[in-house]
């Protein structure tokens, strides 16, 4: 009887553990520019914030300066919203929006848990003209 509550809680321990390690929120290593971006939940979905990069290591106070906004373009890159409004789950995220510093535009996001410890950002102008970036996880 011991060996089999012993038995069930370590298949519940892990099966606790595999459903946290599966969330997307956490830091995230981006492909480009040593980027960091931090993912959280935010009102019911995931977004994105920019929290380091090359060009944020250059000039702390590195600004958002190709944004098609001129009124955005004195945002500070650190900090800067990347992504927001992506809802679903557990493992695919849509309906969001994108934002990619390098253009200064905004596209129509997804995001894909590919493993725990990688995950698939995707921007479209209109499907399927779109881009992905493979992101990976620093915890």
């Amino acid at each position: 009887m011991i060996k089999s509550v012993a038995l069930a809680l370590s298949f519940a321990a892990v099966s606790a553990t595999a459903a946290l390690a599966a969330s997307p929120v956490g830091d995230w290593k981006t492909p480009e520019h040593n980027g960091v971006v931090h993912i959280s939940e935010c009102g019911g979905a995931l977004c994105g914030t920019v929290v380091n990069g090359d060009d944020i290591r250059a000039n702390p106070n590195a600004m958002d300066t190709r944004n098609a906004d001129p009124a955005k373009r004195s945002r500070l890159m650190k900090g800067l919203p990347l992504f927001y409004g992506v809802a679903g789950g557990p493992t695919e995220w849509s309906g969001g929006s994108v934002y990619n510093p390098e253009d200064g535009k905004t596209y129509h996001g997804s995001i894909k848990l590919l493993d725990d410890n990688t995950l698939k950002l995707t921007g479209c102008v209109v499907a399927p003209f779109c881009k992905s970036q493979t992101w990976t996880r620093i915890r």
